[in-house]
């Protein structure tokens, strides 16, 4: 008997997940995101990270023509807006949002306000996984705001890491 979608968001849902906007480039230069809570570090050398999409993402083509994205971890000033916003279906996401081009990998657009930090990726492999495509980056640059708390998302409700202690945020 296959499992059923409610089990399954039930099951995952039940996890407070950092969330993260995934940029890039279309082929008509127009900048182009989705939110997505399902990444995560893949290897050290080289340094790869993993993003998974929905093979219905209207994003999904443009990433895979440029092969090119950025992955943004979202902070809690600010974040659940730009999470909100990338998780819409519009056309004009970036509407309002301050951005610029990447600096290691230029096509990449760089989110300014409501992040904890990003990482500019080429396109190292992409792997079909049922209704999904995981996407391996390979990691060009990665810039932190160390001040910045991190973005939770759990059931629906969107919330600020504050359970850092003071020894681990005073590391350098």
């Amino acid at each position: 008997m296959a499992l059923g979608p409610e089990a399954f968001r039930e099951f995952f849902g039940s996890v407070p997940t950092a969330v993260a906007v995934v940029t890039t480039v279309g082929p008509d230069g127009r900048p182009l995101g989705f939110t997505c809570n399902a990444f995560c570090a893949v290897s050290l050398d080289p340094a790869l990270l993993l993003v998974s999409v929905d093979e219905g993402s209207r994003t999904l083509p443009a990433v895979l023509g440029s092969e090119v994205f950025a992955l943004h971890l979202l902070s809690a000033e600010g974040g659940e807006e730009l999470a909100r916003t990338f998780a819409g279906r519009s056309d004009w996401k970036f509407d309002g949002v301050a951005w610029r081009r990447g600096e290691s990998v230029p096509d990449c657009p760089v989110l300014l306000d409501g992040v904890l930090g990003h990482a500019e990726c080429t396109l190292e492999r992409s792997i079909p996984a049922g209704d999904h495509r995981l996407l391996l980056g390979r990691m060009e640059q990665v810039r932190m705001r160390e001040e910045a708390r991190p973005l939770l998302y759990r059931r629906g409700a969107f919330a600020a890491w504050d359970a850092v202690p003071a020894e681990i945020a005073a590391r350098p």
